[in-house]
């Protein structure tokens, strides 16, 4: 797997500067919010913010802080999962998708025990992956399909729960699943 092309291919996706009213994360640009800019050191305006910028700070807070870089040693598809997802929605949550998912394919923790849900990659989260795995080839599909739908549960919940999100859902579902 080559977290560059993975993080190349989201900047894509992602787009140069938008500032959307609805948006609560304020201007943005390659999917970095002026936040998250900030906290990495970025004083100017987002129209300005450089690809190169975005992907550092997708490379170490989006890959390797929440450990998607160590679940790609298993399971690449299922890392660049997750990393997508942790971009859209933060990496504990994405993680925490991927506990659930874990915990309920376990067999009643026959196969391995059941994860505490803390949305953190730890020894016990990547020990669970790897037994699933070898238990259940073709293992890690079903895994991306299990976060896939946890992900459009929580797109749908999002909008439900504020309507302004709605603007975005099409987007999500179309862009983001699958």
């Amino acid at each position: 797997m080559d977290v560059n092309l993975l993080i190349e291919d989201l900047i894509e996706r992602e787009g140069g500067y938008v500032s959307h009213p609805a948006d609560r994360g304020g201007p943005t640009n390659w999917g970095i919010t002026q936040a998250l800019a900030r906290q990495h050191g970025y004083a100017g305006d987002m129209r300005s913010f450089s690809r190169t910028r975005a992907a550092s700070i997708y490379r170490s807070v989006y890959w390797k802080a929440p450990g998607f870089d160590r679940a790609a040693l298993q399971a690449p598809a299922l890392a660049a999962e997750l990393f997508d997802t942790g971009v859209n929605m933060g990496p504990p949550i994405a993680i925490s998708f991927l506990q659930r998912a874990l915990n309920a394919l376990n067999r009643n923790a026959q196969d391995y025990p059941d994860l505490k849900t803390d949305g953190r990659i730890g020894p016990a989260t990547l020990d669970a992956l790897a037994r699933f795995l070898t238990l259940r080839p073709g293992g890690e599909a079903v895994l991306m399909k299990a976060i896939d739908a946890l992900q459009g549960e929580r797109y749908i919940a999002l909008a439900e729960s504020r309507p302004a999100n709605e603007a975005f859902v099409y987007g999500w579902l179309a862009n983001r699943i699958g």
